[in-house]
């Protein structure tokens, strides 16, 4: 467990990093291959690091874009974080809340959540999950 909780701190010091690079002068942009996410409009997603323990994606959704109600079944848990735009997110049983930029949100394995943009620029959020080992 001490394993998981190092990963997890290192990776959120790494997306801290490289936002702050990639708002540096001269800097490249990062090159992504988006998919769309397989439920919900105006969604995409790349992989920014896929491993057997541990998943990234930088997800873009456009204003209006919906990501409908999912679980995600093969993971122990996921962060959910806006880095660009806020973003309207679900967890089940809950009300929606209105988040803002790095409102981090903590989502266990299985539970079911969504989320929307309902301002007028595209969100980005940065997704962290922790797989189940097989």
């Amino acid at each position: 467990m001490r394993r998981r909780a190092s990963t997890v701190v290192f990776l959120i010091s790494l997306l801290w990093i490289s936002s702050v690079v990639a708002q540096s002068p001269g800097a490249k942009p990062l090159v992504l291959n988006p998919i769309a996410a397989t439920s919900g409009t105006g969604v995409s997603n790349a992989a920014l690091l896929d491993r057997p323990e541990v998943r990234v994606l930088r997800v873009d959704v456009q204003p209006g874009g919906v990501r409908n109600i999912h679980t995600h079944d093969d993971t122990l848990f996921h962060l959910f974080i806006p880095v660009a735009g806020g973003a309207q997110f679900e967890l089940e049983p809950d009300k929606p809340v209105d988040l803002a930029t790095w409102q981090a949100q903590f989502i266990k394995g299985g539970v079911k959540h969504g989320f929307k943009n309902t301002g007028t620029t595209t969100t980005t959020v940065i997704e962290v999950f922790v797989k189940k080992q097989q």
